[in-house]
């Protein structure tokens, strides 16, 4: 050992004494101060247990008020008020405590090289759990604790370390325990959602409220470096507080209200947590930074879109990007110049536009901007301004050959793309005085909509975090771009694909595409030849149950195989909904000199005056070919949604017992003036008569 004196602790006050300082409890001389300190502090004395100088001055003390005490008896007899309270400086109460030891596990009695001081609420909570108090200043192995809390794990388990029976108090600590167990469980009962505790929240209250499950979240949580932490919020409660103001666009008042803290106090805890995730998180699952080519090609691009636009030009795959502008819709301002800046003539609508850069699985590269809305700030004119500044140096991670799959508002950025030898595939555009794309349009159109839907649904990913959704206040246009680029890491780090597949299948799907692109529409070429869209061309009209029975019988999946997508299956049953008459019955259009052709008129869901003409050709149970008189109904790679509502109810609903529409008329619940003068007018020619 070395020279110092092993130190030990006093029986009533707990502080360590020196080997000079130290009072014996036991012999005879000292029998009446263990009977004093027995009774008035601990009951459970042994023979090495010492007082220090201090509290072996109390007995002393108490002997000399002996006396006084006695001799106030016959005062306070003869006070009319009654006799006065007097209070004793400490007090034993039957409550058991440990950590008294500093070299040691308070709670598992164990000795780690590291111990930790657990916390004035740590210590409270875990009282309140388990009826064992630790004494100030107790220490604990670090595994027992997580951001500075004990863990709900130590907490249910208890305490498994040696107690004492009882602990001694003064006055002063026995008042402030008790207020500060009442603040704490009236803090439980007022919280009505706690991130801290385990056991208050199921996963699917996780998922409702943030978005992620609670695993998800713990995760997230490993990588938040630093946030400080204050008396009313933990660094879970910070991050979520945040979330759940982005997934339920709840106010600032409203989370006060949920998590029982001041309005100010919610405003910092989102400020906190969205520096920690924009410092800590956003750059290792966003950027152009955080991933490198290679990955984006041989983890996030599907075999069916290289097959589909490597045309064969080059051995080594390249890198396909989808590219869109996204809409977050704002308030009005006062300040003029910003009014007209952000104002937006295609949504009618003041709103702000984050540039999203997706892969085709739908992996979030980048979010740029937000940028303005006026026509200036159109997607070309962002893409423009994004290669000119070289923006996260995104023109030295494309390569020559890479291909941008874009809609038609990046027209004006082709000539810049070209410089940069980037391919631009972008879906054509209807030539002047032409009402219909031709086949080879269409088809090439359908090729690139199979792929560039994906950043659609990744924009639709976003807004499903509903603050993103709705109007958001001006005041918080600075942190827009923050809020956009946290979801879209979060949807990186724990969302699925949005566009997967085997890639066989998709390899498959892929060439039948591309051997469909090459073909002509025979249908139309024999539409156009005969006249059969001529008004005189003689169609005699049938119910839908009268159609010859060899039109073919098919499955939902079959149909979804024929039109190469699920988008036109979905609206397959309202356009069927549509066309059904009061009896229940389908009109269909025949002519009897030409077999195995039917034709149908399908009323445009946009306006009401248009009606779009179709002819379906089918042979042997087999659907041969299509022809819709809409602007992409001349393709021959999968059909437009028109066609698709007469096969899918030709060859699927009509043979199924119970009624598959699924579409509800809303319009039943409402009032409607046409039909009141409708009515009128019929009263009015009534009564003339």
């Amino acid at each position: 050992m070395s020279g110092k004196l092993r130190p030990y602790s006093c029986v009533t006050c707990h502080k360590r004494i020196k080997k000079s300082e130290r009072r014996p409890v036991t012999g005879s001389q000292n029998k009446a101060l263990r009977q004093f300190l027995s009774k008035t502090f601990v009951t459970d004395l042994c023979d090495a247990d010492v007082v220090c100088n201090k509290c072996r001055q109390l007995y002393y003390s108490s002997k000399q008020s002996e006396a006084i005490v006695s001799n106030e008896i016959g005062k306070e007899n003869a006070n009319p008020k009654g006799p006065q309270e007097s209070s004793e400086s400490c007090i034993s109460l039957p409550i058991p405590s440990t950590g008294y030891r500093h070299d040691a596990c308070a709670i598992c009695s164990k000795k780690p090289r590291k111990l930790v001081v657990v916390s004035e609420q740590s210590r409270h909570e875990l009282f309140m759990h388990t009826g064992v108090l630790l004494t100030e200043g107790s220490r604990c192995c670090s595994r027992h604790v997580s951001d500075r809390h004990l863990t709900a794990e130590t907490v249910n388990s208890g305490v498994s370390s040696k107690t004492r029976n009882h602990t001694t108090f003064n006055n002063e600590e026995v008042c402030h325990l008790l207020e500060s167990v009442r603040q704490l469980a009236k803090r439980k009962d007022s919280t009505r959602i706690d991130f801290d505790n385990d056991s208050s929240l199921t996963d699917e209250d996780y998922r409702n409220l943030t978005g992620l499950t609670r695993s998800e979240f713990d995760d997230l949580m490993s990588n938040i470096k630093e946030i400080r932490q204050s008396k009313s919020r933990s660094t879970r409660t910070c991050v979520a507080i945040l979330l759940v103001k982005l997934k339920c666009a709840l106010d600032n008042k409203m989370l006060a209200t949920m998590f029982n803290m001041k309005k100010w106090q919610v405003r910092r805890a989102v400020s906190s947590a969205r520096k920690a995730l924009m410092s800590d998180f956003v750059p290792h699952n966003l950027g152009f930074g955080h991933i490198s080519r290679e990955e984006v090609i041989g983890q996030h691009t599907r075999p069916l879109a290289q097959e589909l636009f490597s045309n064969g030009l080059t051995e080594t795959p390249q890198a396909l990007l989808v590219l869109d502008g996204t809409y977050i819709y704002i308030q009005k301002s006062n300040n003029f110049s910003f009014s007209r800046r952000s104002y937006s003539l295609h949504k009618h609508r003041p709103l702000i536009k984050p540039m999203m850069i997706v892969t085709t699985s739908g992996y979030i590269v980048s979010v740029l901007g937000p940028y303005l809305a006026d026509t200036k700030n159109n997607d070309a004119g962002i893409l423009n301004n994004m290669i000119q500044r070289n923006v996260e140096e995104m023109t030295d991670w494309v390569k020559e050959g890479d291909t941008f799959i874009v809609d038609r508002g990046f027209r004006d950025s082709s000539s810049v793309l070209a410089d940069l030898g980037i391919r631009m595939e972008m879906p054509c555009f209807l030539a002047k005085g032409s009402k219909q794309h031709s086949t080879e349009e269409s088809n090439c159109s359908r090729l690139i909509t199979k792929v560039r839907w994906v950043v659609e649904s990744a924009n639709g990913r976003l807004k499903r975090w509903r603050y993103l959704d709705r109007t958001v206040p001006n005041t918080q246009i600075p942190y827009v771009g923050d809020y956009v680029r946290i979801i879209s890491a979060i949807c990186n780090k724990y969302k699925p694909p949005l566009s997967s597949g085997e890639a066989d299948e998709d390899l498959a799907t892929a060439y039948k595409m591309l051997h469909l692109s090459r073909q002509p529409n025979a249908l139309r070429l024999l539409v156009e030849s005969e006249g059969m869209d001529q008004r005189s061309y003689p169609w005699t009209k049938i119910d839908a149950t009268d159609v010859a029975p060899d039109f073919p019988r098919l499955s939902e999946e079959e149909i979804r195989e024929l039109t190469l997508g699920t988008y036109q299956v979905k609206l397959a049953r309202s356009y069927a909904n549509e066309h059904l008459n009061e009896d229940g019955s389908y009109e269909i259009h025949i002519n009897e000199d030409i077999e195995n052709i039917v034709s149908a008129k399908i009323q445009s869901r946009h306006v009401s005056a248009k009606r779009y003409l179709c002819w379906i050709q089918h042979s042997n149970g087999v659907i041969q070919t299509w022809y819709c008189k809409c602007k992409a109904g001349s393709r021959v790679v999968g059909c437009c949604a028109h066609i698709t509502s007469v096969v899918w109810y030709l060859s699927y609903a009509r043979y199924q017992e119970k009624p598959v529409m699924g579409v509800r008329d809303w319009a039943e619940y409402l009032e409607d003036a046409a039909r009141v003068i409708d009515a009128t007018d019929s009263e009015d020619s009534e009564t003339e008569e």
